[in-house]
């Protein structure tokens, strides 16, 4: 049985991060997500989180994310330039800003790890609670939500034609 999470959660791992490191490794292990063996099983109304789509996640999403899933796309940064730039099946949206709270980009703006995205993407689209599991099995989870909280709340709340006053709100310009 693939979680106990009343969203699918899946996983197409490029393969490119250290995998004692990958957050996606843990979640698979905790099976919180389910690993997708090519791009080609993306349904094409699943949320795929992607950095470089034109459309920004809102609350308006939760239905495809209730029917059809959420999916990320596990990479390094340092190669996700070429990964995020293809023909990625399903509704791409991008994430409105926030700070990462892994370890790794720990206040950096927008370089967030998987389980970071996918949480993110729980919490904006109303689930409040599957997002705090998924951040759970993280030592760094609580930062992840407490350096975000506010944006967070703000994100889930606002229509998407507002999101982008309430990031200049947090983060400025």
């Amino acid at each position: 049985m693939i979680s106990t999470l009343p969203v699918r959660l899946m996983v197409y791992d490029f393969r490119q991060d250290d995998p004692r490191k990958c957050t996606s490794v843990k979640l698979r292990k905790f099976r919180l997500v389910r690993s997708l063996n090519g791009l080609k099983q993306i349904h094409r109304s699943s949320i795929v989180l992607n950095p470089d789509s034109s459309k920004t996640l809102s609350k308006n999403d939760r239905p495809l994310v209730e029917n059809h899933g959420l999916v990320a796309l596990d990479c390094s940064w340092n190669l996700s330039e070429e990964i995020f730039q293809r023909n990625i099946p399903g509704e791409n949206r991008q994430l409105p800003a926030l700070l990462a709270g892994n370890p790794t980009n720990y206040g950096v703006l927008g370089k967030l790890s998987t389980a970071e995205a996918l949480a993110a993407a729980l919490y904006i689209t109303g689930f409040a609670d599957e997002a705090k599991r998924v951040l759970s099995i993280f030592k760094w989870g609580d930062t992840f939500l407490s350096l975000n909280l506010e944006p967070l709340e703000a994100y889930a709340r606002s229509p998407l034609d507002e999101l982008h006053e309430r990031e200049k709100e947090f983060f400025g310009p």
